[in-house]
């Protein structure tokens, strides 16, 4: 703050607009250093969010719902086409490089619908699988990753359940190994 005072001092009587822009460009460009850019968060052994760089543009899978979340399911094109071509299925398994990201939100009720029906207010959090049989040979190719949302900081980290790493996941998913260790099914369209 000093530092910009002086700058202040040094530059009285010269063009004000001109000053008053320079100093406004200073604060919103360290404002926007300060933000978290969320591809820099990963799990313990790797698992990064910049794996999953433009999933917002990804397509939908499904959509899904619990008591307190709203969850949407999308998949990269490789993933995408896999599922096109009828899996998840009994002994076909997708392809190396398949992704999946659920992105949970917590609901609230449209209050301007005229029907009752609930939407995404708070972002919860960004969960992640990637298939690489080479990079996770002990989780048959798959890799798991939760980055929990802080709407106060708009920062995401790893959830407690990633802490332990990119096989958080697969113990829950091995109910589904016929089924190439994914639950979300692509419904009929």
């Amino acid at each position: 703050m000093r530092r910009i005072w002086s700058v202040v001092s040094e530059l009285k009587g010269k063009n004000l607009p001109a000053v008053v822009v320079t100093l406004l460009l200073a604060v919103l460009g360290s404002m926007a250093l300060a933000a978290q850019d969320k591809y820099t968060v990963k799990v313990p052994d790797g698992l990064a969010f910049s794996d999953f760089r433009g999933y917002e543009d990804w397509k939908d899978v499904a959509v899904s719902q619990t008591e307190t979340l709203l969850k949407v399911i999308v998949a990269n094109d490789l993933m995408m086409n896999a599922y096109r071509q009828g899996l998840p299925a009994d002994g076909k398994l997708f392809p190396d490089g398949s992704k999946i990201v659920k992105i949970e939100w917590i609901p609230k009720k449209n209050t301007v619908s005229p029907y009752s029906v609930m939407v995404p207010d708070t972002l919860k959090a960004v969960d992640v699988i990637e298939k690489d049989t080479k990079r996770f040979p002990d989780t048959h190719g798959w890799a798991y990753a939760e980055f929990a949302y802080d709407a106060a900081s708009d920062t995401f980290k790893p959830s407690d359940l990633s802490q332990s790493g990119a096989t958080c996941g697969y113990a829950c998913h091995t109910t589904v190994a016929a089924q190439d260790y994914i639950f979300t099914a692509y419904p009929k369209r």
